[in-house]
């Protein structure tokens, strides 16, 4: 088996970026070190914020930014990138013309898992960022496998945006009883077939089993593609 070097752009947010790391290490076949994959891990916690970037239409300041980590990554010989920020993902063409690396695609690898699962026709609820929201990339996608994508209305979305930014990024204490309150919200009031947890902070969340079932977490996506594509088995579930 193949053993290919991951490069984590990661920052967006410090928090997300750990736990993306932790669910890694726990996802991954491995009894000893050396089955795990080997990473480049660039916490750039100074990225400008993409939400405001988008909003403000200064793309610009993102791009210029992260166009350096490419670089690194590149002499590092990493064989493929993961950036574990869905907000970024709007930029995910330009960055993939920034270098010759593959960059693992989370917002399409999620909506292809949707599909899988519900296949055409189905109603998927999202939880996310404004900028995320705004960008329209995760209803554009959805659109192309004959889905469709419930967007929060502005009183549901401002309490994501608590959950995100207060919470999670202001280290609070996070009831994950508020987070489950809007999934259920979206799942039996709006009866959207599953709901896409599309923030990384939101992934930093511990749900219960049953609003587990309820969701698709973009990060458990991106983490398993990217243990599959270093050339690792994803860990059985006990």
């Amino acid at each position: 088996m193949d053993n290919k070097k991951l490069g984590i752009i990661g920052g967006m947010g410090p928090q997300a970026t750990s736990v993306f790391f932790e669910k890694l290490i726990e996802s991954t076949e491995a009894e000893r070190d050396q089955d795990h994959i080997d990473m480049i891990i660039l916490n750039h916690a100074t990225l400008p914020d993409r939400t405001q970037v988008i909003l403000e239409g200064r793309s610009e300041r993102f791009l210029d930014a992260v166009e350096k980590d490419f670089k690194l990554l590149e002499l590092a010989g990493v064989a493929n990138i993961a950036i574990p920020c869905n907000t970024s993902h709007y930029f995910y063409n330009e960055m993939q013309q920034m270098t010759s690396i593959n960059i693992i695609n989370m917002v399409d690898e999620t909506v292809q898992e949707i599909h899988r699962r519900y296949g055409d026709g189905s109603k998927i609820g999202l939880l996310a960022t404004n900028g995320t929201v705004r960008t329209g990339i995760y209803r554009d996608t959805c659109e192309r496998y004959n889905m469709s994508l419930y967007e929060p209305d502005a009183s549901l979305q401002q309490k994501v945006m608590d959950i995100i930014y207060n919470d999670v990024k202001g280290h609070k204490n996070v009831d994950p009883g508020k987070l489950e309150a809007l999934i259920h919200h979206l799942v039996y009031e709006e009866h959207c077939q599953c709901v896409i947890l599309a923030c990384t902070e939101l992934s930093c969340i511990e749900l219960s089993d049953f609003y587990k079932e309820c969701s698709i977490d973009a990060m458990e996506v991106l983490v398993n593609q990217s243990i599959s594509l270093s050339g690792k088995n994803i860990a059985s579930v006990k």
